[in-house]
């Protein structure tokens, strides 16, 4: 008994005497390590647990793929969690205007066989994502040919409709001069390919060449849930035939495209999005109020005006408005990356310390996030003092991404893209750990 005493007493002495040499020695390293494992993953330099620090989540809102109802226990992880998109419901609305206003001055050359039907065909990007499935609805309410489904305009692929059977959508119809014309959705499918990522170009691509050896004479009009769908299309078969095709995203290679006959696209401000995305986390990590910068000008000038953006507090999002790039105003919109220029300032690192941001792309292979969205980050990090760590997914999986997130105790700041707008709890479960 008596030398099991002794033992513990050694062991103790011997504990105390190298706790004390380690803090001798100045190992800060060390010492840092200890903190974040004893602290039940929180980060070392500010004891914030993971649970407590800023979340953004971008691009994808949490929700039900099903419903569209918004996923607010996601959207309220802690006080620091907010998400930022675009009105995609202004938007949806904006590019079914642009389509039929087209179709309008261009009525005399537009109905390719002259059969009196305006014959359309539509990419769906994701049929589970409230982006897409606006933009569908979009489409269908201004050409007419929307039907409605529990209260809202049916979203559902057709396949084909060549006959005009086909009970999610219905004929429209547009009259110019004193003539009539029928506006028949052809032909519509998710662009999904074999191994499951959705919103997919090449899928898109080969797509137009089966309709188009199908029923290419009937095909008056291409529409598009994003622009990589888009171009596919136009670049495999529309450019050719001198068929407007519709996109959205006004990613550089579209916008430019306009010029070559692509019929317009939508802005979706991503200039604003990237801002916003990184604004309302550095505000967090800064502690102060989340306007700042955004609505309020923070010190060196940067401010948004209210006609680019909106703020829904009881949705905890930000969303920037959407403007129509047509054959009018294309010049103005040929570089998608160029930062917004009321936002550009650069903060001072003595008040705005640099922080490390881990952010996540969905899919490294997806065109508007690839080419547009996270250059634009990468312009506004500096500005902001972030030193993010770019992800980019595979737009398959959700465990391709969250795999990466095995140490989120280094960073100061999330930002999330996820694959299915379901899957918050996927991250939010490692963060709570």
């Amino acid at each position: 008994m008596n030398k099991k005493v002794v033992s513990l007493t050694m062991a103790m002495l011997l504990g105390l005497s190298l706790a004390a040499c380690a803090s001798d020695s100045g190992s800060g390293d060390s010492g840092s390590s200890t903190a974040e494992e004893s602290s039940g993953g929180s980060d070392a330099s500010s004891g914030q647990a993971n649970k407590d620090k800023p979340l953004v989540w971008f691009n994808r809102q949490p929700s039900n793929s099903s419903t569209g109802e918004l996923d607010m226990t996601a959207l309220n992880f802690n006080k620091d969690t907010y998400y930022v998109g675009f009105d995609a419901n202004q938007g949806a609305e904006l590019q079914g205007t642009m389509v039929k206003e087209y179709i309008e001055k261009n009525i005399d050359s537009i109905d390719r066989n002259g059969d009196g039907v305006i014959g359309y065909v539509l990419a769906i990007g994701d049929i589970g994502h409230n982006d897409s499935i606006a933009r569908t609805r979009g489409v269908r309410k201004a050409l007419g040919t929307g039907v409605e489904k529990d209260g809202e305009i049916n979203s559902e692929p057709i396949g084909t409709n060549t006959d005009g059977s086909a009970s999610a959508v219905q004929d429209g119809s547009i009259e110019v001069g004193g003539k009539k014309y029928v506006v028949r959705e052809l032909a519509s499918q998710e662009m999904k390919n074999s191994a499951g990522a959705t919103w997919d170009a090449a899928t898109a691509g080969n797509a137009i060449g089966t309709w188009s050896s199908s029923f290419g004479d009937d095909i008056d009009v291409i529409a598009s849930n994003n622009d990589g769908m888009g171009m596919s299309m136009f670049n495999a078969w529309s450019k050719d035939n001198k068929v407007p095709t519709f996109g959205y995203d006004a990613n550089s290679d579209a916008v430019a495209a306009i010029a070559e006959g692509y019929g317009g696209t939508i802005s979706q401000h991503a200039d604003v999005q990237a801002y916003l995305t990184l604004r309302v986390l550095r505000n967090a990590l800064d502690g102060v109020d989340v306007d700042t910068g955004i609505g309020t000008a923070d010190e060196a000038g940067n401010v948004l005006s209210e006609d680019v953006y909106v703020y829904r507090e009881e949705e905890r999002s930000y969303y920037a408005l959407n403007v129509a790039v047509t054959a009018d105003n294309y010049q103005d919109f040929t570089d998608s990356t160029k930062i917004y220029e009321p936002v550009s300032k650069q903060l001072a690192e003595d008040k705005h310390a640099a922080k490390k941001v881990w952010l996540n792309i969905y899919n490294a292979s997806d065109n508007f996030l690839s080419s547009t969205y996270q250059p634009l980050l990468q312009n506004y990090d500096d500005i902001l003092n972030l030193e993010v760590d770019y992800i980019g997914g595979d737009g398959q999986t959700e465990s391709n991404i969250t795999n990466r997130l095995g140490n989120p105790g280094q960073y100061d700041a999330f930002a999330i893209n996820m694959v299915k707008t379901d899957n918050a709890a996927s991250y939010t479960a490692i963060l709570s750990q």
